[in-house]
């Protein structure tokens, strides 16, 4: 009896997953490339540099760099934030706390003696907005180094970033009552 509802169940499961892949394919997403990328940016901002593959845009005074490799798949943007070699330990432990919690998509990395905000994501599956947030988190995780080292989006519960931008927030009212 029991193996007669196990088959009955694997039928259906079987049979669930033919449909929603059936409905995946009806809803064929366009894939990508430069040439989006390149008209996105330009929706962004007015300051666009370079050409397919390697472009440079300024937006609220930070430079970023977005740099694609379509027959590898893969993008990047890229901001840099400062020199690596003078990062103390707890910055360093704040900037991996953060991207437990606070960095969402984007992430604080070092390359080149750089501390970057780096946003990194297959390109063909990447949809307009994916981009545009990507885009958005990646400039406000290198605006808000040294503070609440933030995205913007949002902050996950269970990792210490919660209570370390509480202690920001704190230190702000503290100065203001002392005054």
């Amino acid at each position: 009896m029991w193996q007669k509802g196990a088959l009955l169940a694997v039928i259906l499961i079987s049979g669930s997953l033919q449909a929603v892949a059936d409905e995946e394919k009806e809803t064929i997403i366009e894939a990508m490339d430069n040439q989006r990328i390149d008209t996105l940016l330009r929706r962004i901002t007015d300051d666009v540099e370079g050409e397919a593959g390697y472009w440079r845009i300024t937006v609220n005074d930070y430079q970023a760099v977005i740099i694609t490799d379509e027959s590898a798949d893969r993008m990047r943007i890229i901001v840099p934030i400062a020199e690596s070699s003078g990062l103390e330990p707890g910055r360093m432990l704040r900037l991996m706390q953060a991207n437990f919690d606070s960095a969402l998509d984007a992430r604080y990395c070092i390359a080149k003696g750089t501390l970057w905000s780096a946003f990194i994501h297959p390109l063909a599956e990447l949809s307009d907005d994916e981009f545009v947030e990507g885009v958005a988190q990646t400039i406000n995780l290198a605006a808000t180094y040294g503070s609440t080292y933030s995205s913007g989006a949002l902050v996950f519960s269970g990792g210490d970033s919660k209570a370390e931008q509480k202690k920001y927030y704190n230190e702000i009212i503290e100065r203001a009552n002392s005054i």
